[in-house]
């Protein structure tokens, strides 16, 4: 069964969109990531996978509970790390701790139990007694992960676990992360708009303007493009994207005033336009299908913030 099943969620904000028409489905044991541009939608479908949003259509499951019939079983299956911090700075990593323990209703000799499991496992227990604002960031982010699996859920959802760690912080934090899947069978769901951090996901669903584009492991995606990424810069790009197409009978898109092409043996194909077109190029480049291209193919604009 999936841990996560999503049918024709849609939500507005006013008269803005911002899901539309979502389908989803995440296995167990996955890192799936919602990848997108800020205003794409990847944090109102956060919202309503952590229950805190209700769709104005369409359902969610999670872990077979509804997030419209059965919200509150639903708080009981996930771990939810959210964007920015929720720790108390003035409590130590221990007293933070104690505190969520005693918000879930945990009984103290479990509470006890659990979180000297959490601090070795998350490498805090030698911090246990200093305070969370003499912490790192990389270090908070580690307590607001024990803290969210107190109650023992299943299945962790977080909110761009990485806004704002440094770029060894992230590394650890991914680290983490491959342990929780690989050694205690989570199922872990993220929203990010890095795309080198998109590329560590087993999964994506990649949205623009509320609406999933694509979805499909990082690879698989790259690989529907078929073959390099072309991108030519000329003083009149319309003209020579048409020129492009009258003479190779090749699709091209014009993106931000440059030409680009998805071109199988790219170099063979840069040179045959630039001998076809003396003049008419002032710079061109080829590359490798990267998620960021994946992103133009799909819906013909740079990944940018909406």
């Amino acid at each position: 069964m999936s841990e996560i099943r999503v049918e024709a969620v849609n939500v507005s904000y006013g008269n803005r969109p911002a899901l539309v028409n979502v389908n989803l489905c995440v296995e167990p044991q996955q890192i799936y990531g919602l990848l997108g541009p800020n205003g794409g939608g990847k944090t109102t479908l956060f919202r309503v996978l952590s229950t805190l949003l209700r769709p104005a259509s369409g359902n969610a499951w999670v872990g077979g509970a509804s997030v419209i019939d059965s919200p509150m079983s639903v708080r009981h299956r996930i771990g939810v790390v959210f964007q920015t911090n929720s720790l108390d700075r003035d409590l130590t990593v221990r007293e933070n701790l104690l505190c969520e323990a005693y918000l879930r209703g945990i009984k103290k000799a479990e509470a006890r139990t659990r979180i000297e499991e959490l601090l070795g496992r998350f490498n805090l227990a030698d911090r246990s007694s200093e305070l969370v604002r003499t912490l790192s960031g990389g270090l908070q982010r580690r307590l607001e992960i024990a803290k969210s699996l107190l109650h023992r859920p299943r299945l962790l959802i977080m909110d761009e676990p990485s806004a704002a760690l440094d770029p060894t912080a992230r590394f650890e934090l991914w680290s983490l992360l491959r342990v929780l899947r690989d050694e205690q069978d989570m199922t872990i769901v993220l929203t990010t708009h890095l795309m080198e951090e998109a590329d560590r996901c087993d999964r994506l669903a990649i949205l623009h303007r509320g609406r999933i584009v694509s979805e499909g492991s990082p690879e698989s995606l790259k690989e529907r493009i078929g073959g390099d990424v072309v991108s030519i810069q000329s003083k009149e790009p319309a003209q020579l994207a048409e020129l492009i197409k009258q003479r190779f009978g090749c699709h091209s898109q014009l993106v931000d005033g440059t030409v680009r092409v998805e071109r199988p043996r790219g170099h063979q194909f840069v040179a045959q336009v630039i001998e076809a077109f003396p003049g008419r190029i002032t710079a061109v480049t080829v590359s490798r299908p990267t998620l960021e291209d994946v992103f133009v193919h799909e819906t013909g604009q740079q990944f940018v913030d909406e």
